[in-house]
């Protein structure tokens, strides 16, 4: 391996289970841009590749094929390798020895992406697809993000962005802060990147992490749910079977009819001052014990709400009406700028898990 690869040039690794949404082959794009790159006198790359495909994921050793064909071929030989029979003794060398790691899967579709997790500890890089772990740790100060985020369009045209943003770092910013040396010797603004990457990511994603939310947001609280289900043969779990049954029967009597506006005459609102609102909810059977009434709201963009939050109404009064009641509640103006809300109703009970677990909403 040493005859193959140079240790004083830029070493970028992608090693992980070749899934096709994991998109090995997007580096390949465009070859002859990437020859330049690869083959670039002053500022050389090279890249090392290593994975495994499931026995029975086609589309992910065609990708392996493809991409042990390309290093193959002229230009491609000695800049670009794939190490076989991957495992966890190739993964940590990998991990200890590469500049920077590369991840560009298809977004959504990124669980974690824990791989490139264990590069900051050992003073690497990340360059990634802002999805999966990469959202919450990027800083914009301890490595790149690939592309911009899409919301529409065809799996092609996310390609084509991806590996066009891809080229443009890597040619544009990192190759050549990697070979910046401003006293001839050290990349300093690359070692500040890594300084950044350790102190930034090494402290949060990491097994004691893990260990600490799984124990707290599920172990304890399913321990503590099993010991009230099963008190007094199972008496809690029975009265929440019958609840949700109950609910979904009365579910589509519940509306709301009317909303109103306090202080509607003021159509501006200074920041600190509160929007005074009522809703007229129809329950029918339902109790309103069981029921929740909220208020969506956040900034007013092309019909859609952005950055919003959630304010719970009070029930001040039934009506004479059956089953039907007033909530009211305050909606803080905490910034400037234009805002709109929704009302909704969803059910709510001691014991749910999760406030959305019946799947049930009312919405104005």
């Amino acid at each position: 391996m040493n005859a193959i690869l140079d240790p004083e040039i830029l070493t970028i690794g992608f090693a992980r289970r070749f899934a096709t949404y994991k998109r090995g082959a997007l580096l390949f794009s465009d070859p002859d841009r990437l020859l330049r790159m690869l083959n670039d006198l002053a500022r050389p790359v090279q890249f090392i590749f290593a994975g495994k495909a499931h026995p029975r994921d086609e589309g992910g050793k065609a990708l392996i094929q493809e991409v042990y064909k390309l290093t193959r071929q002229t230009g491609f030989h000695n800049r670009i390798v794939f190490i076989e029979d991957y495992d966890t003794y190739i993964a940590r060398r990998l991990v200890q020895g590469v500049d920077l790691w590369l991840n560009n899967p298809l977004r959504p579709l990124e669980a974690s992406g824990t791989s490139g997790m264990k590069l900051p500890p050992n003073g690497g890089l990340n360059l990634s697809v802002l999805d999966g772990w990469w959202c919450e740790s990027y800083n914009g100060k301890n490595g790149w993000a690939i592309g911009a985020e899409i919301e529409s369009g065809t799996t092609e045209f996310q390609n084509e962005v991806d590996a066009t943003s891809l080229y443009q770092l890597l040619e544009n910013q990192i190759i050549p802060l990697y070979y910046a040396k401003p006293d001839g010797k050290l990349p300093l603004a690359w070692l500040q990147l890594m300084r950044e990457s350790i102190r930034s990511v090494t402290p949060v994603f990491n097994t004691h992490r893990m260990v600490k939310e799984y124990t707290v947001r599920l172990y304890l609280p399913a321990a503590k749910a099993h010991a009230e289900f099963s008190r007094d043969h199972w008496r809690a779990a029975t009265a929440l079977s019958q609840w949700k049954a109950q609910m979904r029967k009365d579910w589509p009597q519940v509306k709301i009819s009317e909303v109103q506006i306090g202080n509607k005459e003021r159509h501006r609102i200074p920041v600190g001052d509160c929007l005074q609102v009522s809703a007229r909810i129809h329950l029918g059977p339902v109790a309103p014990d069981h029921v929740r009434v909220e208020a969506y709201h956040g900034e007013a963009e092309n019909d859609a709400l952005r950055n919003p939050a959630v304010t719970t109404l009070t029930e001040s009064r039934p009506l004479e009406s059956d089953g039907d009641y007033i909530y009211e509640g305050s909606i803080p103006a905490s910034e400037s700028g234009t805002y709109g809300f929704s009302m909704r109703v969803v059910p709510t009970y001691p014991h749910l898990l999760q406030p959305h677990e019946l799947r049930l909403i009312a919405w104005d």
